[in-house]
């Protein structure tokens, strides 16, 4: 990787894997235990060490396939074992949910930050469906000690289970639930991920496990553009790390209007199309709820850096690049050089005005800013006329007649069309 894509966290790492033959001493003995005091040398070790994704992982932990976890307070260990589950496919039904209607302090049609999530999900019901529990009542919360417990994790060096011992390491609860029957667990995040490091679901599991009497069900929850994504899972044995199964899966939405597809129909035939942005790459960016999801953190935070967006979401170095490009490429993101931070990337007036519209406006409005481009409105016209998506030649071809910034070579345009099609398609389903 080249020294543009490094960010700060990789310098950092570099230096401490120097310094103490980090790789050598896993080598020889399967592990490395680092202390807090070490890693601050460099950098605050809070910063140094949260990885909830693979994708937020060093570069040299990744080229190594190495994952870190806390074991105290104060101490981590470094090794080859398997740290990360990958959500399964989510349900593609969304089941939509009242909320209520007295509550003042809560605008439920823009809902940006993990707090507010939380207590929708909560004030809502959807906790209580989704759990199939009466009468859950809100009882612990925030930052706790893990207390002292064994358990095994899957090492993928030595294709085995390595013992790990815990005590008293920090872990955090965004919620939990509880009634007769049951204690529900919850980690919560208003950004979209593929993978989540199963820390955390499985320390707050193993730290109530001896404490309570009646089941824990362990929950994760994600939410971006108006749908909370729930996931339960359970730990088979209760001492393997990597023994968790997914229990159900189930979505929701607060009750709204349909978009129809009448109305799609009608802003791609009555827009006024604008020309490509100078300068800006015609988008490398599939998946436009990432983009959705960039606009949703800019709004929550105000301004990101690359870094920032790259260590605390689900995205490498070159995502965060094509992504924050792709909302630019839209006009909702602008980006500026800091002497200190390199670049910073903020919403514009036309984007941060998504956010005072609620869910459905909100994205009938992202579709009007894609259908405005030519290629796009072109390709969903015949989308309009044959009920089937254009293929990836159909689409080169009005790219070719679209004079794109800065894309020339058979192969580039081949790819960009990937980017057409993934667009296109999240538009077809906001009718579903």
């Amino acid at each position: 990787m080249t020294s543009k894509n490094k960010t700060k966290l990789d310098y950092y790492w570099d230096k401490l894997f120097d310094k103490y033959d980090i790789l050598d001493e896993i080598s020889k003995n399967g592990f490395f235990e680092i202390t807090s005091t070490q890693i601050n040398e460099f950098r605050e070790a809070r910063l140094m060490t949260k990885f909830d994704h693979r994708s937020n992982l060093p570069v040299l932990f990744k080229d190594n396939d190495l994952s870190i976890l806390p074991i105290t307070r104060g101490n981590y260990i470094i090794s080859n074992f398997e740290a990360y589950h990958d959500f399964e496919p989510a349900n593609k039904t969304i089941h939509k949910i009242t909320y209520p209607t007295y509550i003042e302090s809560i605008d439920f049609g823009n809902i940006t930050s993990e707090s507010l999530v939380i207590n929708t999900a909560y004030l809502t019901g959807m906790i209580a469906d989704f759990t199939e529990e009466e009468g859950l009542l809100p009882t612990i919360n925030g930052r706790m000690g893990s207390e002292s417990f064994d358990f095994q994790i899957y090492n993928k060096t030595f294709n085995k289970l390595q013992t790990i011992s815990i005590d008293k390491s920090q872990l955090e609860i965004d919620g939990g639930y509880e009634n007769v029957n049951s204690l529900t667990l919850l980690e919560a995040k208003n950004s979209i991920s593929d993978d989540f490091i199963v820390r955390q679901l499985y320390y707050p599991y193993r730290l109530f496990k001896d404490k309570v009497t009646k089941p824990i069900k362990p929950i994760y929850l994600t939410y971006s553009n108006g749908i909370f994504y729930f996931y339960e899972y359970m730990f088979e044995d209760s001492g393997n790390y990597n023994s968790l199964v997914l229990v159900k899966q189930k979505n929701y939405t607060l009750e709204s209007e349909d978009i129809s597809f009448d109305e799609l129909v009608a802003i791609c035939h009555q827009i006024q199309l604008t020309s490509e942005p100078y300068g800006v790459p015609f988008p490398q960016a599939n998946s436009f709820n990432r983009v959705v999801n960039i606009c949703e953190l800019l709004f929550e935070n105000e301004t990101l850096t690359r870094d920032e967006i790259t260590l605390n979401y689900d995205f490498d170095v070159r995502q965060t690049h094509y992504y924050t490009d792709a909302c630019r490429y839209l006009g909702l993101v602008e980006k500026q050089k800091d002497h200190f931070e390199g670049v910073r990337y903020y919403l514009t007036d036309k984007g941060k005005a998504l956010f005072s519209l609620n869910i459905k406006k909100r994205n009938l409005q992202f579709a009007r800013y894609i259908l405005e481009k030519r290629v796009f409105n072109e390709a969903f016209k015949m989308y309009i006329k044959h009920s089937e998506l254009p293929s990836k030649e159909d689409i080169v071809k009005i790219m070719k007649n679209a004079k794109l910034y800065n894309v020339r070579s058979d192969s580039t345009f081949f790819r960009r069309s990937s980017t057409v099609l993934g667009w296109l398609k999240w538009i077809i389903d906001l009718v579903n």
